[in-house]
Formats: structure tokens, C-alpha cells, sequence
């Protein structure tokens, strides 16, 4: 077959399945270009989750009847003044959304801008362009939309329901509202949820007024702002604590020079700095903003502009993740509302005390007795269920046992009141052996020590690790673990690796190791235990994996198992010293497989649940 010219209207139809693939496309080419228009207002309409109309209004620059013209031609525009596609410092540059949506669809533009007496009307049928006309508005554009892919039916089969489009639409918006404090923005139409995010100003008040307003109270209240400028790089934004998470990556915002993206490279470094910080399967909330010199980053590498490349794209991720890093760090240690909504609602009306009395639950009086009273014959009678401090009870002595180091890194206070000061406040009980119930000035805490724990030695090796080395203790009698014979040579291949973390093992036989030395927190730990689990890591993750997270997460292995267990009863003074170090170590509201390590429930909240307020 013979090579021939294509039909000008099929060009642009080809053109428009990659720029426009849904409403929600058209929808954020309309609104940018008010953006760049310098429009303080955008209203948007939709019917049909925009597929039979979008109609964009905006009190932007407008355009005269010149300009109309020229609007709805392939690759006409005004934003690039210099023909420099290496400092593009607009939303759109390339000339085709117009003429993308245009082919198809039935498209009218009305425009004004401030040199005109009046207002210019031009329209297009799947194409096919009528002139310009007169017509009535103030100073700005109003664009309109109808049919979105009448011309194209077969586009139609791949849109999902008004109601998902739609749901779209509203995602779009979202996001530039998100990065345009000082822009009024408002959606409206059949099937979707009315939005009107208000103008609120520019500045540091006015860009967390509009976060606060876009994501949510409770992501602010779950959130510590971020902030880094270096290497001519600048970034702000909120992130959400590590405890707070979602189930899918849509609360990860990114934003490049005020342009919403989706970009792998920015979204892999926001998940590096969680890295050991959120369970399997659930993501961070985060907003995050990055302003670069616009020669310093390519937003040609992507028809929908979803994408940026940048020039120097391993000196941004290290910026990234050094930010998030350093903000979730400093935030110290903060109460996650969402576990203490889940323990309200537990204790609440549908919970076992809305259902259960404490009779029937087989409690007695004798339980509820106050823990300094516990003594003698009765504390022998109740040694099997002791709910509290008890001087009988076994001692964990952290300054014998490395695995337990635990070292309060705040002032001592000179008593339990001055104690309930401290963010996690004063131990007062522990319960079931594993749940320490602190005191605070306005509520209480339940900490769960084994998760606590965890958190605090991984944090300690990897200090070691980054400074002088994991300090090791020699076993005075090796400790000898039989394996299978291809398990322990998948293990001693990795004898090098474990070996810079303090774990020193050598072949005994066939089938078995010896473990020489181990890490100095981890000597009195389950050594066969975490032997078996290293096997498994090293199979899951394999030897191309990156080194770093390879030594992360077998540290995160490693202080699993050295860390106090469940079971173990505590001192009041050990239970204080916990506290004192979770308050001093970043990271501790969660453990190393996000899991939240604390919760706290204020006064007010009791009272509720007692019908006191």
C-alpha cells in the first residue's frame, strides 16, 4: 500500500486520544489555561461527568477575536514568547489542547480581554470551525464543551460511569486548587459533590489554609509541615505522620513550579523516606511542593504533561526524601487521631462495655484495686492475672541485658506528677504483660512495649551502622542452628553483609551454622529465631536488591527479635524509662512494620464515654 497524507481532521483525532482520554483531561487543559490566563477565579460546570458538557468560566486576560482564531489551530500559542522549550515557566506550551478537544467534540469559546469593547464567540463542530461573531461577557473566557467524543463513539465504550468521571473531575480540581492558594475555585453539575475552595492569599497562611481546605482537618491535624532550600531546589508541603495512611497513593500530592504530576521518580522518594515507617500495603498522605529553575526540569516528556524529567535527578530524590525525613523527625513524638477514634468508637456504645458488665465479663471488685495495695498473700493469690506493678514480679534489668537498653534521654522527673507533664506521661499500670498504661495531665496512654521496643533498637543499630559500627558481642558458647543445607549456604553467601551488621557466622558441619558473634543488641535475643528469619528475607528479596533497604530491612529483622517481648512484666521505673526514650526517638510512634505504638485518649473523651459531658 502506498504512503499517503492523513486527513487533517483525523490527525487531530489521533492527536486528541493522547492528549484528552477521559473528561476529567479536558477539564485540567481548560482550567490551566485560565491559570496562565492569570484568572483569580475558575468555575466549573459539569452534566454527565462532563461527557455532554464542561463549560470552564474564568476572569482571566481573555483574548481578542484574532486570538480565537488562532486558539483552535494545532500548535498556536502564546506561551512561549522566546521559542524556548527549555525554560517553559507556563501550564500549557504546545497548542493542542484546544484543537485536540475541538475534533472531538462541539466546542465554543467566548472571550474578552481588556482592549476590546466587546466580546467574541467562535465555534467548532467536530473540527469544522465557524468564524468569529460577537457576542456579550465581561473581561475573561468562558469555555463550553458539549458531546465530549460524539465524533469518536468508540471513545465512548472506554469512559466508566458519569459518577467515576465525574469523580475524576473532582480530583483534577483539587489539585490545582492545591497548588493556587490565591485562585477561587468552584466545580458544580449533575452527579457530583459541589466544591468552592475560597481565594484565601498567598503566603505561608493562606498555602495551609488551602491544603487544610483540600485534604482535610484531620490530615493537618496528622501532619507536620516540611521545608528545605538547597542546591537551588525549594521545597514545602505537609506530610502526614506515619501512623496516619492510606489504603491507595491517591493522598500523595506532587507538585513541580505549580504543576500537579504524577511522577515516579518524586513518588518513589516520598515512599523511600516511609520506607520502615508504614505497614504493608498502605501509603503516606502528603503534600508536597517543588519550585526549580524551569531549565532544570523537562515538563516536555509527556503528552497529558503528567510527567517532569529532571537534570539532575538523584540530587532531587536525596532532597526529597532528606526533607520528609527531617520534618517526621523533628515533629517528635505526636498522637495519631485516627487510632484514638478507632479506640472511642471501640469503647463506645456497639464495644464490649455498651454490651457487657463487668460482672458478666467475669471481673471482680478485687481487679480494680489500686496497684500499690496489691501486696502479701494477695498478691500470691493473684500473681497468675497480676494486672500491675507487683514487687514479686520478674525484673527486667536493662542495664544487664544490651537487648534492653533502654535510657531515658529527658530530665528525670522528681516525681510521678511532674512525670505526667512528659507527652507520654507517667507509667501507672501494665496490663496483660504487654500494655503500658501511662497518665498524662489530660487523658492517658496505652503503649504497646514490644512494638515500642522494636522501634527503639532498630533506631539504635542504625545509628551504630551510619557512625562507628554496630557494636558486637562474642558468645561465650556459639550458638550452633541446624538449617537446610540450601538455606545455609543461600545464608553464608550473605556472610559479608551480616557480618558489617554485627552478625558473625561461620559454617558447623552440614546443614548447620554457627552464630560467633551477634550484635550487642540483639546477644540475649531468639538467635534461631532470627537466623530462620534472615533465610526468608534474603529469599524474598533476593541479592539485586538495593544495599541500603537490603541493610534496613534486615536490621528491622534483627531488632524484631531483640527487642522486650511480649509477656515480660516491667518495673515502674523500667516502664518510665520506655516513655522517656520514645518521647527522644524519631519514629516511635510506630513500630518497624507500622503498626502504631501508642494511643491516647484525652479526659474530655472519657468523660463522654462515662456520660459526664
Amino acid at each position: 500500500m502506498p504512503i499517503r497524507r492523513l486527513d487533517p481532521v483525523l490527525v487531530d483525532r489521533i492527536a486528541a486520544g493522547e492528549v484528552i482520554e477521559r473528561p476529567a483531561a479536558a477539564v485540567k487543559e481548560l482550567v490551566e489555561n485560565a491559570l496562565d490566563a492569570g484568572a483569580t477565579r475558575v468555575d466549573i460546570v459539569i452534566d454527565a461527568g462532563g461527557r455532554r458538557l464542561i463549560r470552564v468560566w474564568d476572569d482571566g486576560s481573555g483574548m481578542n477575536a484574532d486570538d480565537l482564531v488562532l486558539s483552535v489551530e494545532r500548535h498556536a500559542t502564546s506561551k512561549i514568547p522566546d521559542e524556548d522549550l527549555f525554560a517553559i515557566s507556563t501550564f500549557g506550551f504546545r497548542g493542542e489542547a484546544l484543537p485536540s478537544i475541538a475534533a472531538v467534540s462541539r466546542l465554543e469559546i467566548v472571550s474578552r480581554n481588556e482592549a476590546e469593547s466587546t466580546a467574541h464567540a467562535i465555534s467548532v463542530d467536530a473540527g469544522s470551525v465557524r468564524p468569529p461573531r460577537p457576542a456579550a461577557r465581561a473581561r475573561g473566557t468562558t469555555v463550553e464543551v458539549r458531546d465530549l467524543f460524539a465524533a469518536v463513539p468508540a471513545r465512548l465504550k472506554f469512559l466508566k460511569g458519569d459518577r467515576a468521571e465525574a469523580s475524576a473531575v473532582a480530583e483534577v480540581v483539587k489539585r490545582l486548587a492545591m497548588a493556587h492558594a490565591n485562585t477561587r475555585f468552584t466545580l458544580s453539575g449533575d452527579g457530583v459533590a459541589a466544591l468552592d475552595y475560597q481565594h484565601v492569599g498567598e503566603g505561608p497562611d493562606g498555602f495551609a489554609r488551602r491544603v487544610a481546605e483540600v485534604m482535610g482537618r484531620e490530615f493537618r491535624e496528622n501532619s507536620v509541615a516540611l521545608e528545605l532550600q538547597r542546591e537551588g531546589l525549594s521545597i514545602k508541603g505537609f506530610a502526614g505522620l506515619p501512623a496516619y495512611t492510606r489504603a491507595s497513593a491517591g493522598a500523595i500530592h506532587l507538585f513541580v513550579n505549580g504543576r500537579p504530576v504524577r511522577d515516579k521518580l518524586l513518588t518513589g522518594a516520598v515512599r523511600g523516606a516511609y520506607a520502615d515507617l508504614l505497614p504493608a500495603g498502605r501509603y503516606p498522605a502528603i503534600a508536597l511542593y517543588l519550585e526549580i529553575d524551569a531549565r532544570a526540569v523537562d515538563v516536555n516528556v509527556h503528552p497529558a504533561k503528567a510527567e517532569v524529567r529532571f537534570r539532575e535527578a538523584g540530587l532531587v530524590r536525596a532532597l526529597v526524601v532528606s526533607a520528609i525525613g527531617d520534618a517526621l523527625r523533628g515533629a517528635g513524638i505526636r498522637p495519631v487521631t485516627q487510632a484514638s477514634e478507632r479506640a472511642i468508637a471501640a469503647f463506645g456504645a456497639g464495644g464490649a462495655f455498651g454490651r457487657t458488665s463487668y460482672r458478666e465479663a467475669g471481673w471482680n471488685n478485687d481487679a480494680f484495686a489500686p496497684i500499690e495495695h496489691v501486696s502479701g498473700e494477695r498478691a500470691g493469690a493473684n500473681a497468675g492475672r497480676a494486672l500491675g506493678f507487683a514487687e514479686g514480679q520478674e525484673s527486667f534489668d536493662y542495664a544487664s541485658r544490651p537487648s534492653g537498653a533502654v535510657e531515658p534521654q529527658a530530665p528525670e522527673p522528681d516525681s510521678a506528677t511532674e512525670a505526667e507533664a512528659f507527652p507520654l506521661g507517667a507509667a501507672r499500670a501494665q496490663l496483660h504483660e504487654n500494655y503500658i498504661i501511662a497518665q498524662t495531665r489530660d487523658g492517658l496512654v496505652i503503649v504497646d512495649q514490644h512494638a515500642a521496643h522494636e522501634r527503639l533498637v532498630y533506631e539504635r543499630l542504625k545509628r551504630e551502622r551510619s557512625t562507628r559500627g554496630i557494636e558486637r558481642q562474642i558468645m561465650l558458647t556459639p550458638e550452633i542452628v541446624d538449617l537446610d543445607p540450601s538455606d545455609c549456604a543461600r545464608l553464608l553467601e550473605q556472610g559479608q553483609l551480616l557480618e558489617e551488621l554485627g552478625l558473625v557466622i561461620e559454617p558447623f558441619g552440614p546443614g548447620a551454622i554457627a552464630v560467633r558473634e551477634a550484635p550487642a543488641a540483639l546477644a540475649s535475643g531468639k538467635l534461631r529465631q532470627l537466623i530462620t528469619d534472615l533465610v526468608d528475607s534474603f529469599e524474598e528479596w533476593g541479592t539485586a536488591s538495593a544495599l541500603e533497604r537490603k541493610l534496613d530491612h534486615v536490621l528491622a529483622t534483627m531488632a524484631c527479635h531483640g527487642s522486650v517481648r511480649s509477656g515480660r512484666r516491667l518495673r515502674a521505673e523500667e516502664m518510665d524509662a520506655l516513655l522517656r526514650q520514645m518521647e527522644a526517638t524519631p519514629g516511635a510512634e510506630v513500630c518497624n512494620h507500622g503498626r502504631p505504638t501508642f494511643i491516647t485518649l484525652k479526659l474530655a473523651e472519657i468523660e463522654r464515654l462515662f456520660k459526664r459531658r
